[in-house]
């Protein structure tokens, strides 16, 4: 390296050691990229795909009206990327993304002096899958996709009752499926 820096300064009296040395150093910055790029920022979908049906979420747990509220917070959180238009029907789509609510599990995380739930931990595992109508093919999918998020109770409860955890806090359940639509769809367009 030395040697390399001595030559280097012995050529740059040079009017054509200049012009070396501005190249060299032009294509040293020109090609120390490191191939990172700004998250949220580009898409792995297909240039074709336009179009995005998101069809109602199945529902495989107890959990009243739990796939409405997941469907509707994948399909905000896509038409606020802006790039796809969003639609409920599988029908007259380039892609389709199939949902699948699994399970959910809700337990209590940490408790009060009088031991009653101060906080719970939420955890939700689906199955998403994005299918290209025109190759018939998965873009993205996920079988066994896990989404945990913890939340603080207003008020401890004594039983252990989804129903009177969200009804204490109704916000809750919004944050959580907000954060589902996020890291669904960012899971999708970064091919996580």
């Amino acid at each position: 390296m030395i040697w390399v820096m001595k030559k280097m300064s012995r050529c740059t009296t040079s009017v054509r050691g200049r012009r070396y040395f501005a190249l060299a150093l032009l294509v040293s910055v020109l090609s120390s990229g490191c191939g990172y790029a700004l998250a949220g920022r580009g898409s792995f979908l297909p240039d074709y795909v336009e179009t995005i049906g998101i069809p109602l979420f199945e529902n495989n747990t107890a959990f009243f009206e739990m796939e409405q509220i997941l469907t509707e917070a994948v399909r905000t959180e896509f038409i606020g990327r802006g790039s796809y238009q969003i639609v409920p029907q599988e029908d007259g789509v380039d892609a389709v993304l199939i949902g699948r609510v699994v399970s959910i599990n809700l337990q209590p995380s940490s408790f009060t002096d009088q031991q009653q739930a101060a906080r719970y931990t939420f955890t939700l595992t689906s199955s998403i899958v994005l299918r290209d109508l025109r190759t018939e093919e998965a873009i993205w999918e996920n079988a066994s996709l896990v989404f945990t998020e913890e939340y603080d109770v207003a008020t401890g409860g004594g039983a252990l009752d989804a129903s009177a955890f969200f009804g204490q806090d109704t916000n809750a359940l919004e944050r959580m499926a907000s954060d589902f639509g996020t890291t669904v769809v960012t899971s999708i367009l970064e091919a996580f």
